[in-house]
């Protein structure tokens, strides 16, 4: 009896599962069946399998807090590539589930008219989703729009709005995502109307066909709330309306339930008070983001931000604990940089300099706060006038900040503009200092430079010793972090998450590093801990050969100018580089005082020459103005020193440069007159006015383009052109470097070896690939010669299984030559997929391995034949480079 009751309830069970598979029957049972199926087997594993990788990518996000942090962070194209696998999987789950579980069937749904399983449209939203973090922004929105079409009065038609809003942002589309959020809003104040009014007046009684109607209407769900006023908050971002993204941000926070939403949210509002200067107000917000739980990074640097907001001896006293702290090694740099900028309110410029100085120490990897020390120290040394230190810190900020860091181009411009100036006043100042030590007597000369050698080993001991302390500090972080990892239940290198995290950290601590013995020595630091190992007797001791010492009292010797010659050419480079810096204080610092000081330098050396000459005038005219006895003092050294000088006529005669230019103008006339002479073939006029220029008038700006001209004129007269040679090297010899003497150079050449041969080229030869962008396109890969045809081909199935999944694609292999092999990948429909698929390809290493970096292109069936046939690879490849 037992039995057979058992038998009835199986059977019972069977058929009601039986019948509940049917789509097209509305009952009780059949809606149960297929919405479970809905929510748990689409709906509920595709969102964990995006919630799982964007987690991942999230966790793994290096977060720039030097600029306001995004609301909501997404991968960028090149990040997104490596969660292709998990949210192409969601979406095949839920278009299966859509297709297996809609009531009734959806084989066309543009023709259904009602739909009874509820969860059907929540796995529709879960597609657009996926698209929307796919960066397939089109496919998202056509999604969101069928939702918004088809269940009209849902409360997913809201969620698709939401998710609308984010999708035309994220292509600019600001306009439509407006009037996306506000038929949220509108919905929300409808509810919030409806409600009120209920409250006023609860006794009274309502037809049940109204309640009926008001049922239908949509509301919208609560769990969207904290989504959309965050949505909010990013749009009024991208309209750079910073107070009402505060307001939308603050709204936010009502509907926040996680503690990490709460602490990433308030750390946000408070920087964006900050930048609108309410630092009292982002203070309080930096406070309350450390109440809640956040990665460490965010904690410290709302402590570092909270620090700026109000700069007091008890934030100070914390700033200074925190260094103490080794947990916050890797922040020391930015914890000295805060220290710094607290001096710098107090006006204690020397101290504030030397915490700057142990910022960009301290900055291992972080090349934007070390590009902040050396601008702000750059900023200190220009104000202080200190033009060549400004210099240095400028262009070494340049060096490690990217195009992305504010204010790098006039930095860039200031590094640039001072360079000049530094390479003059080394020069001098090296120049200077050789001489004097040249001046002294062998033995002197001798003490002198061990003295320096002494103190340069005494600095760089020093150096090693802070490097070493730094690095002792960064490796304990290390050791740290890796106790840390190690506490899990799972082991760390099964673990991807743990596994990225830890790589992050240890380029954060140590930069990028070759995958060598002895990586730590790149930092040129060595230091050993704990006992020395014990030797074996039985081991031959072997004996390091000795490194020499690279500063020597000889090597030095080898700059001192002691001979003549050596001493008149170092007078001569230190001469120059007086006048330049001069020059460039006067010019573009406006630094009158300051140039007078090089300019006198080079009159107090009384070496008579141009620099002499230049040197005194330069003085002259500095001090005209204030006729001081320095003014005639120099006027009277050019006119009894250089009186034949352009500058003694004008000295003589303040008119004489303005004569020369109208002499000038009035030789450019006659050039442009002889020119045209020239021009019509009379060449023998040409020449007697070329002759007299070149014989009696040596200072017209044009005689050596007369000189040029007649050669001109002579080779249109002689047949033998080796006639021209003596009037050619003439010009080159009288005018080197001159645009003339260039001229007459290839003119020699010619003359000498001859012209080289001229060939005509074809231009109208059309290429035997055509492109025709409406064909299907495949893509082709090219393995090397030693490449196994059957393994590479495994390699491109698992990579299209794994990141294309949703594409059908064929792959296949051939024989391109006898020596080499290809992969065809098989069909796109257009060439812009097609590369999108090449794109990806050469981003992943993944299944790929080595044929990553593979030679790969795009390719119609047409041309393939034209390829196979003619095997012209290389014109192929400039085919692909013009049109793809």
């Amino acid at each position: 009896m037992v039995a057979r009751y058992i038998k009835l309830v199986f059977i019972f069970a069977l058929f009601s599962v039986l019948v509940a598979c049917s789509t097209e029957k509305n009952t009780f049972i059949n809606r149960t069946y297929h919405a479970t199926n809905a929510r748990y087997n689409g709906y509920f594993n595709a969102n964990e399998l995006l919630r799982q990788s964007m987690t991942a990518y999230r966790s793994s996000l290096k977060e720039d807090f030097y600029a306001i942090l995004p609301i909501d962070p997404m991968p960028n194209a090149e990040a997104v590539i490596g969660m292709y696998p998990a949210i192409d999987t969601a979406i095949v789950k839920c278009t299966k589930v859509i297709q297996k579980h809609s009531m009734p069937s959806n084989d066309k749904p543009s023709l259904k008219k009602v739909e009874y399983n509820p969860w059907v449209d929540e796995n529709w939203i879960t597609i657009g989703i996926a698209h929307y973090y796919r960066r397939d922004y089109d496919a998202a929105l056509k999604n969101f729009k069928f939702i918004r079409k088809f269940y009209s009065n849902d409360p997913s038609i809201f969620v698709s709005d939401l998710w609308m809003a984010k999708t035309n942002m994220a292509i600019g589309k600001l306009t439509d995502a407006t009037f996306n959020l506000a038929s949220i809003d509108k919905a929300l104040e409808e509810q919030a109307s409806a409600e009120a009014n209920k409250e006023k007046n609860p006794t009274k009684s309502k037809s049940k066909k109204k309640d009926k109607k008001e049922a239908k209407i949509a509301r919208v769900p609560k769990s969207i709330r904290f989504d959309f006023q965050k949505t909010k908050a990013e749009l009024a971002l991208q309209k750079n309306q910073t107070q009402d993204a505060i307001q939308a941000l603050e709204m936010a926070l009502q509907y926040a339930k996680k503690s990490t939403d709460k602490a990433r949210v308030n750390f946000i509002i408070a920087q964006l008070y900050e930048s609108l200067g309410n630092k009292s107000t982002a203070k309080e917000y930096y406070s309350t983001s450390l109440r809640f739980n956040s990665t460490y990074e965010m904690q410290f640097n709302a402590r570092m931000k909270r620090a700026y907001m109000g700069a007091d001896e008890k934030v100070k006293m914390e700033l200074l604990k925190m260094l103490r702290d080794l947990k916050n090694a890797q922040f020391k740099d930015q914890i000295y940089y805060a220290l710094a900028d607290m001096e710098m309110e107090k006006s204690n410029t020397p101290k504030a300099k030397e915490y700057y100085t142990l910022s960009a120490f301290y900055s291992v990897s972080n090349n934007r706060q070390k590009g902040m020390a050396y601008e702000k120290m750059g900023n200190l040394s220009f104000s202080e006038r200190n033009y060549i230190a400004a210099q240095k810190y400028f262009d070494s900020c340049a060096k490690v900040v990217d195009d992305k860091y504010p204010n790098v181009e006039a930095i860039r411009n200031k590094a640039l503009k001072l360079a000049d100036l530094v390479t003059a006043v080394e020069t001098a100042f090296f120049e200077d200092s050789v001489q004097r030590i040249a001046a002294l007597s062998p033995d002197d000369r001798k003490d002198f430079i061990e003295k320096v050698i002494k103190k340069k080993k005494e600095e760089e001991v020093r150096r090693k010793k802070m490097e070493a302390e730094k690095l002792r500090d960064l490796q304990q972080v290390q050791n740290n972090f890796a106790q840390t990892l190690g506490t899990g239940n799972k082991w760390y290198f099964n673990n991807a998450k743990t596994r990225a995290e830890g790589f992050n950290e240890f380029r954060r601590l140590w930069g990028t590093r070759e995958n060598e013995d002895d990586w730590r020595r790149s930092e040129k630091v060595v230091f050993q801990e704990g006992k020395e190992t014990e030797k074996d007797s039985l081991t031959p001791e072997v004996k390091k050969p000795k490194v020499a010492d690279s500063l020597t009292v000889d090597m030095l010797l080898a700059d001192i100018p002691l001979s003549d010659s050596a001493l008149a050419a170092s007078q001569s480079r230190l001469l120059e580089a007086l006048y330049a810096a001069g020059i460039i204080y006067k010019e573009q610092l406006n630094e009158p005082e300051m140039a007078k000081t090089q300019f006198k330098a080079v009159r107090k050396k009384k070496v008579l020459g141009d620099i002499d000459l230049s040197a005194a005038y330069q003085l002259y005219k500095i001090d005209e103005t204030v006729n001081t006895p320095s003014a005639a003092e120099n006027r009277s050294h050019i006119l009894s020193n250089y009186p034949e000088s352009d500058y003694a006529n004008f000295l003589l005669d303040p008119d004489f440069f303005l004569k020369r230019k109208e002499r000038e103008a009035l030789a450019e006339q006659e050039y442009i007159t002889v020119l045209e002479r020239y021009n019509r073939g009379l060449y023998y006029p040409v020449i007697t006015k070329a002759d007299q220029v070149i014989e009696t008038d040596k200072t017209n700006v044009f005689r050596a383009k007369y000189m040029l001209l007649k050669v001109l004129c002579v080779g249109q007269t002689n047949n033998n052109k080796k006639d021209l040679l003596p009037l050619l090297n003439q010009l080159i010899a009288e005018y080197p470097g001159s645009s003339e003497a260039q001229k007459a150079n290839e003119m020699v050449t010619i003359i000498t070896t001859g012209y080289s041969v001229n060939e005509v080229v074809d231009f109208s030869k059309n290429s035997i690939y055509s492109y025709n962008d409406k064909a299907p396109h495949w893509v082709i890969v090219f393995l090397d010669a030693n490449e196994n045809s059957a393994l590479a081909k495994t390699k491109v199935s698992d990579f299209n299984k794994e990141f294309f999944s949703r594409v059908k694609l064929k792959v296949s292999s051939k024989l391109y030559t006898d020596q080499q092999s290809i992969i065809l990948v098989q069909e796109f429909p257009n060439d812009v997929k097609a590369a999108e698929y090449v794109r990806v390809f050469k981003a992943t290493r993944k299944h790929l391995m080595n044929l990553q970096k593979a030679k790969i292109m795009l390719i119609t069936q047409d041309n393939l034949k034209v390829l196979f046939e003619s095997k012209k690879l290389t014109e192929y490849e400039q085919f692909t480079e013009e049109f793809y």
